[in-house]
């Protein structure tokens, strides 16, 4: 029995799971300037992939170097959810917010 399909399903779940509030942090502590970390961390984890052999581990370090990538547009994304009242802003950084939550 082999069971690298599910262990990397499950992975991916759990990566992109993972993304999901390290995106909504990131947008609330230090708006989207840190956009390129997670370009320079999506590259640099599917270049790395491409070196393991290791089918299961290359597959996740893979995963998430594409979630990294696909978090750059999520963070742009974060920033128009709070600008439209979605989720709460950082009153430290309200300036940097267009729109109908800040009035």
């Amino acid at each position: 029995m082999n069971i690298t399909g599910i262990a990397i399903a499950v992975s991916t779940f759990l990566v992109i799971g993972l993304f999901h509030p390290i995106v909504i942090k990131t947008e609330y502590y230090f708006g989207t300037r840190p956009w390129w970390v997670f370009g320079f961390v999506g590259v640099a984890c599917i270049v790395c992939s491409l070196c393991i052999e290791s089918t299961l581990w290359s597959s996740i370090i893979g995963v998430v170097g594409a979630s990294s990538l696909w978090s750059i547009g999520e963070l742009f994304e974060q920033k128009r959810r709070v600008e439209k009242g979605w989720f709460p802003m950082n009153p430290k950084r309200k300036n940097q917010y267009h729109g109908k939550s800040h009035d």
